[in-house]
Formats: structure tokens, C-alpha cells, sequence
């Protein structure tokens, strides 16, 4: 968007303004551009950006004549930002993650680039291109998500209450909870089901390369992202990347029973209590009893582990 790194959303008011009072030609609409930002002249460059809002919905063409688009027609009624928001990230994929990202530690723009690489390769963008990360970190900047402190970016107050909300805001189904007893002599499971924002859990496997660290399952369709300080209990953790870990959906029902934990020095911890005849639980856990797991540079918060194991009577 033309008009500097913090104006994207007075640029787009601005150009949605003018569509909406003149519904110009295409010309008209290049005319315009030029008259109004400064150092614009190009006619590829404009065009660039108007097919981009096309895509977006703010605007469509019809016949030489440009008109708001469905995205356009909501967002104008209020200027609404978080209708703003909920539009670009319906059409930009990775825009969630990387707020996500954000609220575990500023980062540098080389490092937005990688992490929207990492955790949605089918971007393709170029390693060490940075043009589609400035894009993305200008338009949170322009919403006040996100501020800029020398070379690194930062999620403002605001950005934080989005993230705080958005795991379960943009969970898909919404988020669910399901009771499946099943009974096996005189035991007794209640199963839970339960989504959460698809982008916070690429972005928290993306954070384990695809990975369980306990038993190795690297097949995403078998990974499931587990809570250390429960969702249930824990609400305001519910969206903290450095409160979840990676596991396979064997191992995250052990953890959540308590069988296994870790301590704030990533060893494994076993229950005393528990026994089994499974080589894979036997391999994967009983062997690995006081194994420290290759998590250190995860960023999973020893702080969280250290209160989950508190309320543990055998850690």
C-alpha cells in the first residue's frame, strides 16, 4: 500500500472513499493515485495494488468501472478495524501466526519472514525476501496490533487482547467440547474434543518442526497441541505458545493424565504409578525416565512446567 509503513488503513480509506463517490474508470482511478501519494507514477505499480483489494473484496471492477466490493460494502460501514482485520485475515493465510509468534518475543523482519515460512511453506515465498513480511507487519502496524522499537516488532496492548481471544475466535468447527464415555469393566474415559485456531496450531507445530519431542510422531495428522497449564483452568494461558507442547495424540492423553510430565529442566518425568506392557510406551517413556528432551530453544516456559508439576503429588 502506497502512503508509508503506518498509513495502510488510512490509504485504504482513502481509496475506498473515492471508489465509492466517483466509481471511476480504470484511468480515473490511476489519475488518482498519482495525484494523491507522492513518488507514485507507475501505472504497474497502482495496478498491483488495486488487483490485491480486488482479490480482498474492497473493490471490483465492472466493465472500465471500478465499485466497492463485498469487503469493501462491510468494512465501510463502520471502519470497523476488526472487521478490517477478520477481512485480511480471511485472505491471508499466516497473518494469525504470526500475531501469535509475535506474543512469545519481538522479532526482527528477517525473522517474521522465516517464521511465515516455517509455519505456512505453501506461501512460497523466497528465503530471505522481505517484501511480503513488511507488507504484513505494516498492516498490523496500521491497526496499532503492532509497534516497531528500532529493528525490532512487538505486539502493542491491543495486539495482545486479540491474540488472548483469537484461538478460540477463530477456531474451525467453533470450539467444541464432546463427552464419549466409555467404559471398560469398572474404569470409566471421558474423551474431549476441542478446536482451536488452525493457525495457532500450525504455528505451535511449526515451533516443534512437525514433531512429538517425546516419541518422535512426525506425521502432522497425528499430532495433537498440548496445554501445560489446562485449558480448562487456565484461560489466559490458552493462546500462550510458551504454555503448549507438541505431542502425538497417545502421548498428549498421557500427559494430560498425568502419567508422564516434564520439569523446568526438560527431563522426563514418569508417574511411579505407571505400568505398561507397551513396547512403544515402555521405549518411548518408562525408558526415557529422567531424559532431557530437546526443547530448551522451544521457548516452553519452565515457570508453566514448574506450576503444573506443583499440583502433582509424585513430581
Amino acid at each position: 500500500m502506497f502512503g508509508g509503513g503506518t498509513r495502510y488503513v488510512e490509504t485504504l480509506n482513502s481509496i475506498l472513499e473515492f471508489v465509492d463517490s466517483y466509481h471511476p474508470t480504470t484511468d480515473e482511478l490511476v489519475g488518482w493515485h498519482r495525484g494523491t501519494f507522492s513518488n507514485v507514477s507507475s501505472r504497474t505499480s497502482i495496478m498491483r495494488r488495486v488487483r490485491y483489494l480486488g482479490k480482498m473484496g474492497f473493490l471490483q471492477q465492472k466493465g472500465d468501472g471500478w465499485t466497492l466490493g463485498p469487503s469493501g460494502n462491510e468494512y465501510t460501514q463502520d471502519h470497523d478495524t476488526a472487521i478490517l482485520l477478520q477481512i485480511l485475515c480471511d485472505h491471508n493465510v499466516g497473518l494469525r501466526s504470526l500475531l501469535y509468534a509475535l506474543a512469545v518475543a519481538p522479532m526482527t523482519i528477517e525473522e517474521i519472514s522465516d517464521q511465515q515460512l516455517d509455519t505456512h511453506p505453501e506461501l512460497g515465498w523466497s528465503r530471505g525476501e522481505t517484501d511480503m513480511a513488511h507488507q504484513r507487519a505494516n498492516w498490523l502496524r496500521s491497526m496499532n496490533l503492532v509497534e516497531k522499537e528500532g529493528d525490532l516488532y512487538e505486539l502493542t496492548g491491543k495486539g495482545r487482547e486479540f491474540v488472548e481471544d483469537a484461538v478460540e475466535m477463530w477456531a474451525s468447527p467453533s470450539t467444541t467440547e464432546q463427552s464419549d464415555p466409555i467404559t471398560a469393566s469398572t474404569y470409566e474415559t471421558v474423551t474431549y474434543a476441542r478446536a482451536v485456531d488452525p493457525e495457532f496450531r500450525a504455528t505451535a507445530l511449526a515451533r516443534y518442526d512437525q514433531q512429538c519431542p517425546v516419541s518422535g510422531v512426525d506425521h502432522p495428522g497425528l499430532l495433537d497441541v498440548a496445554h501445560v497449564l489446562s485449558w480448562s483452568d487456565y484461560p489466559a494461558y490458552r493462546a500462550d505458545l510458551s504454555n503448549v507442547l507438541t505431542l502425538s495424540k497417545t502421548h498428549h492423553a498421557a500427559f494430560d493424565r498425568e502419567l508422564f510430565t516434564i520439569d523446568a529442566d526438560y527431563r522426563l518425568l514418569v508417574n511411579p504409578t505407571f505400568e505398561t506392557e507397551s513396547d512403544l510406551l515402555k521405549r518411548t517413556i518408562l525408558d526415557r525416565a529422567g531424559e532431557q528432551l530437546p526443547i530448551s530453544e522451544v521457548g516452553l516456559s519452565s515457570k508453566h512446567l514448574a506450576q503444573h508439576n506443583a499440583a502433582l503429588e509424585w513430581a
